[in-house]
């Protein structure tokens, strides 16, 4: 049993810090009971993004809210932070952390100190230095982003059918989408169906009127759904008349034209970036092992490598696959092993603390589903691969058993029955981004600026 106060330090909300921190809850009960045991996670946003559902919330399909989690209502035994590790000494067992009083309090970081550190923070959009993309283009990982491209492809599809310039117009139904992996085609999918369906609203958009491009340097799309199932899936967009271009690159994206490598150039006013991620940046600000793609050197146990009392999982960790047959293989950042090596991270944790052995990681890679829309989807399951109604299905099936809580669970599949029962919700909420602008105008201030002019705009 614990003997002294142990104060655990879980960095990272997302997939591996929340289902570690919950983990640690049952599995110490009784320690955090009598006080020996202290649980701290520290993260940016006070709930947990359920990313596999960002293509239905983006499409309407699901609330926003009931994509996400909260944190404090799921970990009640503990001290949930918000706010930012910058750096942490492992050395000195200390962490840098900023808040949102950090900036008013004005006396800099705050210092934490801990006893096991588990490291979580996920990872972030790998860009590029493409001209234009920083000023025009959008990422795809956030349901701040999914709602806002939501709000966004909505409000260019008004645009287009209240303006009498056929550039503007074209422009405007040009939807470029550069990746062509989980998130790039379901994102592209889901929205492209949605708006298709939308364009029944509008007296002069027809579905023919869009230009939906999805940009892929390889040469395919969903490599985790294997060949034959990615191979259909190009075809079964370019059968919706969406243009997919494999051993295609973006190279500019300035004054709103898309460049691509094969020459192409299109005038468009929607760019989404999916082509991969990155660590998150405070791994580089450790003074624990790195592998040369900067991700956390671990171990099976999910120890990091060359150190004791610091744990990682996820994203930014690599930890040896000991199911492949490769010796130098490693696990796939995808959330099917996040959500597991947390539950063996967590007990591992508990099992240091009473004096017990460690438990290997150890996950064979079932396989993938990947929805293409309403009704439409690919699956690579246990050898099994299925295309159409059934991966669709089979789709939702996974990811409402995969989503946390009862709660969550419940209010998805109410909402997915009611969808089946009415209309399709079309109404963009753009002024969220700018939820002042009216009042500003209204008191006479200026309103912020942005590309459109418009200060309720979501663009």
């Amino acid at each position: 049993m614990v003997k002294e106060r142990a104060r655990i330090l879980v960095v990272g909300g997302g997939y591996v810090g929340m289902y570690t921190a919950l983990r640690l809850q049952r599995r110490l009960k009784q320690e955090l009971g009598r006080g020996e045991v202290d649980i701290t996670v520290v993260t940016p946003d006070p709930y947990m993004t359920y990313q596999p559902f960002l293509p239905e919330a983006a499409a309407g399909a699901i609330s926003p809210r009931h994509v996400v989690v909260p944190l404090r209502r799921v970990l009640d035994r503990c001290h949930v932070v918000v706010g930012e590790v910058q750096s942490i000494d492992h050395a000195g067992r200390t962490a840098a952390l900023t808040t949102l009083a950090t900036e008013e309090e004005a006396a800099g970081a705050e210092r934490l100190t801990y006893d096991e550190l588990v490291l979580a923070p996920g990872s972030i959009a790998r860009t590029l230095p493409i001209p234009g993309l920083a000023d025009h283009a959008i990422g795809f990982k956030s349901v701040e982003e999914a709602i806002g491209l939501r709000n966004h492809v909505i409000e260019q599809m008004d645009i287009a059918s209240s303006t009498r310039d056929p550039e503007i117009r074209d422009a405007a139904l040009t939807f470029v989408f550069v990746g062509g992996g989980f998130a790039g085609v379901e994102a592209l999918a889901e929205l492209e169906d949605m708006a298709r369906y939308a364009t029944r609203y509008y007296h002069n958009v027809q579905p023919e009127d869009m230009k939906w491009i999805l940009v892929e340097a390889s040469d395919r799309v969903l490599p985790e759904v294997g060949e034959e199932m990615g191979r259909y899936t190009v075809t079964e967009l370019r059968r919706r008349n969406i243009d997919v271009r494999l051993h295609t690159r973006l190279e500019s994206c300035a004054d709103r034209v898309a460049v691509l490598s094969d020459g192409s150039r299109f005038p468009t006013r929607t760019v989404v970036w999916t082509a991969g991620v990155k660590p998150h940046p405070l791994i580089a600000a450790t003074d624990l092992a790195r592998n040369g793609r900067g991700r956390l050197k671990c171990t099976p146990q999910l120890t990091v490598e060359g150190t004791t009392h610091a744990w990682a999982a996820g994203d930014a960790a690599a930890v040896p696959d000991v199911t492949a047959a490769d010796p130098g293989a490693e696990t796939a950042p995808n959330a099917q092993h996040a959500v597991r090596q947390a539950k063996v991270l967590g007990d591992n944790i508990a099992h240091a603390l009473r004096g017990e052995p460690l438990e290997t990681y150890a996950h064979k890679y079932v396989g993938s589903v990947a929805s293409l829309g309403l009704h439409k989807g690919v699956a690579h399951v246990y050898g099994r691969k299925l295309k159409g109604y059934p991966a669709w299905f089979m789709h939702r099936v996974y990811h409402l058993s995969r989503v946390p809580t009862y709660n969550r669970k419940a209010r998805v599949l109410a909402e997915w029955t009611l969808s089946g029962l009415f209309k399709r919700e079309i109404v963009s909420l753009g002024s969220l981004e700018h939820p002042r602008a009216e009042f500003e105008l209204a008191a006479g201030g200026k309103p912020p600026t942005n590309p459109t002019g418009d200060p309720k705009g979501s663009s």
